[in-house]
């Protein structure tokens, strides 16, 4: 199965996502998101991007976080996310070796 990226200029991400090109810079800057190729002359968004928006924008809305608290809110939730899965993943190899010594 082939794996089909999504991009988006600065201009249709900024529609898609409902956020200024201002928010979108400060966005970048503090780490939220990255641009597709950081080198390029031009920014390019893909789709991952513009789904962590859209949290972020949920975030922004819910708990009235500025774009710092929000990166700070999403990082957490993130890492939680990881944790739970190496939980996860732990707790099935210790079931493995409980019930196959």
């Amino acid at each position: 199965m082939a794996n089909v990226t999504v991009t988006f200029t600065i201009t249709e991400f900024c529609l898609h996502t409902g956020v200024s090109e201002e928010e979108l810079n400060e966005i970048v800057g503090l780490g939220v998101i990255e641009p597709y190729e950081r080198k390029a002359a031009t920014w390019q968004f893909d789709d991952h991007a513009a789904s962590v928006v859209q949290r972020a924008l949920r975030l922004r809305h819910e708990l009235a976080l500025d774009w710092p608290g929000i990166a700070v809110a999403l990082t957490l939730l993130e890492e939680n996310a990881q944790l739970r899965e190496e939980n996860r993943l732990l707790r099935q190899r210790l079931s493995r070796f409980i019930t196959h010594p």
